[in-house]
């Protein structure tokens, strides 16, 4: 019988860009078990409702994460909206479509860069990153930051872009688009990326759904969902489809993270060139009582924001599930069998983000 050891696996490790923590229980190099815990960056954002006024949490939820923090705003914002019954302007919508499919974008260029890191593909992840440096130039100009906005308000946004921006972004996106597609392509057909990942960390349909598998990570074992179909914000005025993959393995979510990139860019294509001339805000009184509850998809999947009001300036209550805290079941499922040397880029191909996680 091969002796049984317990591997302790970050939450400092020099390929991952998270302190995620792993017991890896080890039979040799195959891992039979991983058990993870999280905690390490807790923060306590959630408590701060009671001692923030609820207008000044939207500021508090942006930095939630760092790569999000557009739609964690936003989502908090549609939740304190519901409760107040606020009617977005439609503009607000578009607005806010667009920042968060370039949110979805940079998120997306910068896991794939990651992922070449893991491979020692330096100069894929040099060109990602260089790529996703004029989706953040793009954040500058229209919101004055590029790592929080700090754009989304409760009733709308603060911030407008005017008709020649928006062309200017669509141009550079065309010519993006051209060199994400080369990039992509190369990343895609090399020898050695496939092997490390094609047929490695299945998660089969059934596995998904039993443990709650969401995002990339739950449309790469074939389930089609995508919180964007149910039409919040301006999604139900475009038009676009669902990218799954049935191959359900490492390389599977590869595919549809890079799918997703461009669908993006379409995405922000179509908001451009229908997005209305109204107003971008509307005026909020009073004090929010009640509870409501909205699920959005970020980049890594689906994300839910509960809140609950009393009708004073502070909330009860700001509850929030990430998709990287709803993905750790899958996590542990497809580690299970692998052998220690694709412990590292399993972990990546699900794009951690316990900042999220543990807020």
């Amino acid at each position: 019988m091969p002796k049984r050891s317990i591997v302790p696996f970050g939450p400092q490790h020099p390929v991952l860009p998270e302190p995620v923590h792993l017991d890896l229980v080890m039979e040799d190099e195959k891992v039979i078990e991983a058990i993870p815990s999280i905690g390490y960056v807790h923060r306590g954002l959630e408590s701060l409702v009671q001692k923030k006024d609820f207008n000044e949490m939207v500021y508090v939820t942006e930095r939630i994460c760092g790569i999000c923090s557009f739609m964690h705003g936003m989502g908090y914002c549609s939740a304190v909206e519901q409760i107040m019954d606020v009617q977005v302007p439609r503009r607000a919508e578009y607005l806010r479509t667009i920042w968060a499919e370039m949110s979805r974008l940079h998120s997306h260029l910068l896991w794939l860069g990651l992922l070449a890191d893991a491979f020692g593909f330096e100069a894929l992840f040099m060109q990602s990153w260089r790529l996703r440096e004029k989706i953040l130039d793009m954040f500058e100009i229209s919101t004055g930051g590029r790592v929080i906005f700090s754009v989304n308000k409760i009733g709308g946004v603060l911030k407008d872009m005017p008709a020649d921006m928006l062309s200017s972004f669509v141009s550079i996106l065309n010519d993006m688009e051209r060199d994400l597609r080369e990039t992509t392509q190369i990343f895609m057909d090399d020898y050695t990326v496939k092997s490390r990942l094609v047929g490695v960390g299945i998660l089969t349909e059934e596995d998904a759904i039993r443990r709650g598998a969401v995002g990339p990570m739950m449309r790469a074992s074939g389930i089609e969902v995508d919180m964007r179909k149910t039409g919040y914000a301006a999604y139900n005025d475009l038009d676009f489809q669902i990218i799954t993959s049935k191959d359900c393995d490492s390389f599977a979510r590869c595919q549809v993270r890079i799918g997703e990139i461009f669908q993006s860019i379409e995405l922000i294509r179509q908001a451009v060139a229908k997005i209305p001339d109204t107003e971008i805000s509307v005026p909020v009184k009073g004090f929010p009582k009640g509870e409501a509850y909205v699920r959005f998809e970020q980049p890594r999947g689906e994300a839910f924001y509960y809140v609950r009001a009393n009708g004073s300036k502070f909330l009860d209550r700001m509850r929030v599930r990430t998709p990287t805290f709803a993905n750790l079941p899958a996590l542990s499922q497809i580690l299970q069998g692998c052998q220690y040397g694709d412990v590292p880029l399993l972990i990546l191909t699900i794009d951690p983000c316990i900042s999220c996680t543990e807020r």
